[in-house]
């Protein structure tokens, strides 16, 4: 184990996230306008919480994986490292009359995820509740950039351990976290995404790309492929793009793999056919055996 990923489970790691696209929406209609294009209940959400959501075409297709937060009347959405401005282009394009203004500040803040037990007492009074994106307790600091400067030494100063991108993709896919790009695209129907059940609220209004989610739910009671976690048995990681075969059909793929320093083996996300997804099952991957154990491939 990396002091770092040591660090993570047993006592903090800061990670520089300054990266994750950052857009803030003021205005009378922002929740509304907000609620209109994502999955789950922005409106009702409470002055200082955030939750998980998705923004979709109208076929349900995931656009945008997002965290909202609401301070009062401001929302704060946060999105995949590099998609700031895509995002930004996205939600302009739906503003017609609504009383919002769109503002992307990613390169305005920066912001570290302190991730481990000791996560809140190195972060101080001023951090806020994360996602939970490790499988560990964290939370998120986001200051502006000139604040920012010497923020991630005086959090190591103060007892945590500097976290590479590469412990953070470990622990992300311990956990089973998806992520746009290696995990999601623009083609991927949102309830096929792991952990989409929290970010899908089925009792809000309408919404672009409802009625494709209730359709799945109501008709067929599940999708036709889920995310899912796999221990690999034998070998190394398997590729990203690698088929998982049983009996020689082809019934899923491997999108995200690491070595696990807390299995001591390779584990494995990706997509998987239903009826092939139940934990313990035996599947190949590239001439590896895998076995399917679920969300979070490392409990």
């Amino acid at each position: 184990m990396t002091p770092d990923y040591q660090a993570a489970l047993t006592g903090a790691a800061v990670f520089d996230r300054s990266a994750v696209g950052k857009l803030v929406l003021t205005g009378p209609d922002a929740a509304m306008f907000l609620g209109n294009l994502c999955t789950n209940d922005i409106k009702g959400l409470a002055d200082g919480a955030g939750c998980e959501a998705y923004f979709c075409s109208p076929t349900a297709k995931v656009q945008f994986q997002a965290w909202v937060f609401r301070t009062g009347e401001l929302f704060w959405v946060e999105t995949t490292p590099g998609r700031g401005e895509e995002l930004f282009k996205y939600l302009d394009r739906y503003l017609i009359s609504e009383r919002v203004e769109i503002n992307d500040r990613t390169d305005d803040y920066a912001q570290f995820h302190v991730a481990g037990p000791r996560a809140a007492e190195v972060a101080g009074p001023d951090a806020r509740p994360s996602g939970n994106p490790l499988g560990v307790p964290g939370v998120d600091l986001v200051l502006t950039t000139e604040l920012g400067v010497g923020l991630s030494r005086r959090l190591i100063d103060g007892g945590a351990v500097a976290g590479s991108p590469e412990t953070w993709e470990t622990l992300r896919i311990e956990t089973g976290t998806p992520v746009w790009g290696p995990d999601i695209d623009a083609n991927r129907f949102v309830m096929e995404v792991g952990n989409a059940a929290r970010a899908v609220s089925y009792t809000k209004g309408c919404y672009l790309g409802q009625e494709p989610i209730v359709m799945a739910r109501d008709r067929a009671g599940h999708v036709n492929r889920l995310f899912t976690g796999s221990k690999v048995l034998e070998g190394g990681p398997p590729p990203p793009g690698t088929k998982l075969v049983r009996d020689g059909a082809e019934v899923g793929i491997v999108t995200s793999s690491c070595h696990s320093p807390r299995l001591g083996v390779p584990v494995a996300l990706g997509y998987v056919r239903w009826k092939h997804h139940e934990p313990g099952t035996r599947l190949g991957a590239a001439g590896r055996p895998v076995e399917v154990v679920g969300l979070p491939p490392v409990k």
